[in-house]
């Protein structure tokens, strides 16, 4: 949430940026990283369709509820 509260509601970012400020072998956390987003106020994108975090297939944003990006 403090990635998606720098960003602001206008921006979105990629899951991944938070695995890698968790650690340096990030890849294997992109599972549980989707999951935990599930479950914040954030809203998962897709060529910009919204799309669950958890199911979707491919590289995926995230941004804050109420943004517009």
């Amino acid at each position: 949430m403090r990635l998606a509260r720098l960003r602001g509601a206008d921006k979105t970012f990629c899951p991944s940026e938070v695995a890698r400020e968790l650690s340096a072998d990030w890849r294997p956390l992109m599972p549980k990283v989707r999951r935990v987003a599930a479950g914040l106020p954030l809203i998962a994108t897709q060529r910009g369709a919204a799309v669950d975090p958890v199911t979707a297939r491919g590289p995926i944003r995230l941004r804050l509820v109420g943004g517009f990006s």
